[in-house]
């Protein structure tokens, strides 16, 4: 089975930037959809964006035009840039497969913590 290994969070302030790494332990080529997903306290797991396997993005809309989402198929990892961070952006940052059924994608990893202070 894939594991996923998410890092690069942190403590930064508003207006700053961070990037997440995803790294699977195997191929994720199988998967067209590869995405990241946000938690806050007390709130769902929401999709931020994704990426196919051919490189086309989407974001959620409280991300656009800050955050970039990229894949390197070779390297088995997924990127995300994040810009223009405000403090409405601290959660907890997992990747997986989008688009799937649980039972058909990766397990969830431990994620990683972005905080953004004001």
């Amino acid at each position: 089975q894939v594991h996923l290994v998410e890092s690069g969070g942190g403590l930064v302030q508003a207006g700053g930037s961070l990037r997440l790494s995803c790294v699977a332990s195997e191929s994720i080529d199988r998967f067209n959809l590869m995405a990241w997903y946000r938690q806050a306290p007390g709130k769902r797991r929401d999709l931020v964006a994704s990426v196919s396997r051919g490189g086309t993005t989407n974001y959620a809309d409280t991300v656009k035009g800050r955050f970039t989402i990229s894949r390197d198929r070779g390297k088995n990892t997924v990127w995300l840039q994040m810009n223009s961070l405000e403090p409405e952006d601290t959660a907890v940052y997992y990747c997986n497969a989008a688009a799937l059924p649980d039972i058909l994608r990766p397990g969830w990893g431990k994620g990683t913590l972005v905080t953004v202070s004001s």
